[in-house]
C-alpha cells in the first residue's frame, strides 16, 4: 500500500539502492559498459501466463497516440520539452527496425493546447477515432485527471509521463493508467523534511520558528504539491505562516505578494507553471518582498527558459523534481544506460540547442524508450500481441531495479487495489539547487553533488537581509 508515509520509505530505499550501486561500481572501477536499456531485480521475469500462439505479422505498425501541450502556457512549462524527449526515443527505436527490430513505431500526434477540453477530445479523437494501441504523454495533470477518468472505463491503455499530482490515481483503482514518475505527495512533503534537517545546521533557526508560506497554482498539480507540503510542514514542526492558492492563469499577482509580505516567512514553497511564476517572482521583486530560501516544485521552475529569463537572480534558488538523466554519474546507472543517457543528451541537443535539458525531456524519454523497450516487447513475448490487456499485463510484470532507467529509479507498479494502483512505487523526486545557472542535486544529501546553500547569500535581489 502506498500512502504518503509509504512514499517515503519507498523513497529512502531507492536512494539507499542507488548509494550501493555507487559503491559497487567503485569496487569494479571503469569496466566498460555493455549496452542495455534496462536491469532488471532477475535475469527475466517470470511469465504470468502462457504466451497466445498468435503475434502479429512481421511489418506490423504500432500506432501511438502522443498527446502533449506544443501551445498555449504548458508548452514552455516543460511539455514541448517532454514531447521531444518523446520523439527521440521513437526515432531511437525505429532507426533499430522498431519494437523487437521488425515493428515499426507511428506516432500520431495532438496539440492539448494548454486546455483541459481540448486535452479530453484529443485523448477521444487518438483512442476511438484513430484507434492508437496505447496513448502516451500528457503534461499537465489538470488533463491527466479527466483523461483518466473517462478512458480506463473503456479499457484503453495510458501511459502518463509527467503529470505528477497524486490525485491522478489516489483511490482511483485504474487498471490501465500508468505512471512512472514520483507524484506529488512526495514532492511536498520532500521540502520541509529538508527544511527540519536544514533549518538549525545552516540558517540558525531552531525547526519550530521556522516560518513558512506555502503558495500554489489551484489545479491538481498544485493543490497536491501543497498538501504535501501542509503534511510535511506540520510533521516536521514548523511555524506555517501562509497557504495560498491561485488561479495558474492570473493576469496579476500582486495580491498574493502583499500577503507574502504580512506573513514575513523565512521560506516559500511554491508549485507552479509558467508564466505564473514569472509573474510572480517579478511582481515580489517590485514589491520588495524578501525570504531566506524558495523552494519550486518542478514544472516551470526546471526549464531553461526560466534560467535565461532570470539569470543570477535565482542563483541558490531551489527545486524539487525527477531527476534529470544528466544529473547522474552513469556509474550509478546499470551499464548501458550512461551510453543511452549521452546519445539522448546529444539528439536533445542537436534538434534545441539546448545541452542541459530539464527533466521533463528525460521523464519524456525514459517513459517511452521503456514503453516500447520493455512493456511492449514483454506484451508480444509472453502474452502474444500489443492489445490494452497485453500491455496492462506486461507493465504489471515491470521489476527493474533501482539504477536502471535514465531517470535513476526503478520501476515496479502498484497492483489493482492499492490505493495508487498504477502508480511506480518505486519513483522517487530529488531536490536541486541553481548554481550559476546550473541545477544541481543537493539532497538527499547521500547521492548530492554539492553541499545545499542556504540562506540565498545578501547579494541575491530577493535575500532576507
Amino acid at each position: 500500500m502506498l500512502g504518503h508515509n509509504d512514499s517515503q520509505n519507498g523513497t529512502r530505499k531507492g536512494w539507499t539502492i542507488l548509494i550501493g550501486v555507487v559503491v559497487v561500481s567503485l569496487l569494479l572501477g571503469g569496466c566498460a559498459p555493455t549496452p542495455a536499456p534496462v536491469a532488471t531485480k532477475a535475469p527475466a521475469v517470470a511469465p504470468t501466463a502462457a504466451p497466445p500462439t498468435q503475434a502479429p505479422p512481421s511489418g506490423k505498425t504500432l500506432r501511438i497516440g502522443v498527446l502533449y501541450d506544443n501551445t498555449g502556457a504548458f508548452a514552455a512549462g516543460g511539455s514541448m520539452a517532454a514531447a521531444r524527449g518523446t520523439e527521440i526515443a521513437i526515432e531511437m527505436v525505429n532507426e533499430k527496425g522498431g519494437v523487437l527490430g521488425k515493428y515499426k513505431v507511428e506516432a500520431i500526434t495532438a496539440d492539448a493546447q494548454s486546455n483541459a477540453d481540448v486535452a479530453v477530445a484529443e485523448a477521444e479523437r487518438l483512442l476511438n477515432v484513430e484507434k492508437v494501441d496505447a496513448l502516451v504523454g500528457i503534461y499537465s495533470s489538470a488533463h491527466a485527471v479527466p483523461i483518466a477518468a473517462k478512458f480506463d472505463p473503456q479499457k484503453k491503455f495510458i501511459w502518463l509521463g509527467v503529470p505528477s499530482s497524486t490525485a491522478v490515481l489516489k483511490d482511483k483503482n485504474y487498471q490501465y493508467v500508468f505512471r512512472c514518475l514520483p507524484h506529488s505527495d512526495q514532492f511536498g512533503e520532500l521540502s520541509p523534511k529538508f527544511l527540519a534537517e536544514m533549518s538549525k545546521k545552516m540558517m540558525g533557526i531552531e525547526p519550530k520558528d521556522l516560518k513558512v508560506a506555502i503558495i500554489y497554482e489551484d489545479g491538481p498539480y498544485g493543490t497536491g504539491v501543497a498538501a504535501g507540503n501542509e503534511r510535511g510542514v506540520n510533521a516536521q514542526g514548523l511555524k506555517l505562516v501562509l497557504k495560498e492558492s491561485y488561479v495558474a492563469t492570473s493576469s496579476d499577482l500582486s495580491g498574493l505578494v502583499t500577503k507574502l509580505r504580512r506573513a514575513e516567512p523565512d521560506v516559500i514553497l511554491h508549485a507552479g507553471y509558467n508564466p505564473d511564476i514569472t509573474l510572480f517572482l517579478r511582481q515580489a521583486r517590485e514589491q520588495g518582498l524578501k525570504f531566506k530560501a524558495l523552494i519550486g516544485h518542478g514544472s516551470g521552475y526546471a526549464q531553461p527558459e526560466f534560467v535565461e529569463k532570470f539569470k543570477a537572480d535565482i542563483d541558490y534558488f531551489l527545486n524539487i523534481d525527477t531527476p534529470a538523466a544528466q544529473q547522474f554519474d552513469s556509474k550509478v546507472l546499470a551499464p548501458g544506460l550512461g551510453d543511452l543517457t549521452q546519445e539522448y543528451l546529444k539528439r536533445y541537443a542537436q534538434k534545441t540547442g539546448v545541452s542541459d535539458p530539464p527533466n521533463q525531456a528525460s521523464s519524456g524519454f525514459n517513459f517511452t524508450w521503456l514503453l516500447l523497450n520493455t512493456v511492449v516487447p514483454r506484451a508480444l513475448n509472453t502474452y502474444g500481441d500489443w492489445s490494452p490487456e497485453s500491455l496492462r499485463k506486461a507493465a504489471m510484470d515491470l521489476d527493474i531495479a533501482d539504477g536502471g532507467t535514465v531517470s535513476g529509479f526503478g520501476i515496479k507498479f502498484a497492483p489493482p487495489g492499492d490505493p495508487m494502483s498504477g502508480q511506480n512505487t518505486r519513483a522517487f523526486p530529488v531536490m536541486t539547487q541553481y548554481v550559476k545557472g546550473k541545477a544541481v542535486v543537493v539532497y538527499p544529501t547521500q547521492i548530492s553533488a554539492v553541499p545545499a546553500v542556504l540562506p540565498l547569500p545578501p547579494e541575491n535581489p530577493y535575500a532576507a537581509k
